[in-house]
């Protein structure tokens, strides 16, 4: 048996699993199974932590697909929650500021309110990397796309209009796989509504489709703000609703919220042993 712990923001979520309690383990299959949303828990990837007694933490995540990623701006974010989560319940003192060790880095979220079971944090993430703009061919296609990094890879096409779902299906693999990517991209399509507004689809490495993505909703900014003279303040919005990115000379400063949903055991089949 496992602890587990469910999370989400804005509909993108993720199993929470202590790092003890999988060491030796093979990571990319006991992923892919506890992913599974038919016979699993579902989610868009696993979190394996560590949680220190003054609430710093650590964390690996495994995507759905059993492939690792540096970093998820809605999944350090779940973390958090969780870090508060189980403070209350063990009648711990109320932390301001969690943070978090990550394959990109240590970040910092910081409370700024907590309401009917969701945290919401402002998490620094750092400055971006290599932003730059070029033309990439894929599905038959060829788009201008903002390729950058920030914690881990992003191709953004920004575009007059969202494109329709046969249209996103062919090109979000297909860009998130392209020989320009060593290590594979997420991707986000994004349209500027307003120099405050930018709204956005996602398809996400070794996932697929999300409802959202906190890097994503980073890089979609970026984007905008590097190559279409947006504002750098920003409300980002994808399928699962509004986050607020701000582009500052301390970097990227990513803002919403994350609830735990479940927090309990996972019973795996004697039949399948991990």
């Amino acid at each position: 048996m496992l602890s587990i712990a469910k999370a989400h923001a804005y509909g993108n979520d993720f199993l929470l699993v202590p790092a003890e309690q999988v060491a030796g383990l093979g990571l990319d299959e006991l992923s892919r199974r506890l992913c599974d949303r038919h016979s699993g828990l579902g989610g868009d990837g696993v979190i394996y932590y560590t949680i220190a007694s003054d609430g710093a933490a650590r964390m690996k995540l495994i995507n759905t697909d059993g492939s690792p990623s540096e970093l998820s701006g809605n999944g350090l974010r779940c973390l958090a929650a969780l870090v508060m989560h189980q403070r209350e319940g063990a009648g711990m003192a109320p932390l301001t500021d969690v943070r978090v060790d990550t394959d990109a880095g240590r970040k910092t979220l910081s409370l700024v309110s907590r309401a009917d079971g969701r945290y919401t944090f402002r998490a620094a993430l750092g400055q971006p990397e290599r932003v730059t703009e070029e033309s990439l061919d894929a599905a038959g296609e060829t788009l201008t796309v903002s390729t950058l990094a920030i914690g881990n890879p992003q191709c953004v096409a920004l575009m007059p209009e969202l494109p329709d779902m046969p249209r996103f299906h062919r090109l979000g693999p297909a860009l998130a796989t392209h020989p320009r990517f060593a290590e594979g991209t997420n991707v986000e399509f994004a349209v500027i509504e307003a120099p405050d507004r930018v709204r956005i689809l996602i398809w996400e490495r070794g996932v697929g489709p999300t409802q959202a993505s906190g890097t994503g909703a980073c890089a979609s900014a970026i984007a905008a703000i590097a190559h279409g003279g947006a504002a750098r303040d920003i409300q980002v919005i994808a399928p699962g609703g509004t986050q607020r990115v701000e582009w500052t000379d301390e970097g990227i400063f990513l803002t919403g919220w994350a609830e735990v949903v479940v927090d309990g055991r996972w019973l795996p089949s004697h039949a399948a042993p991990i």
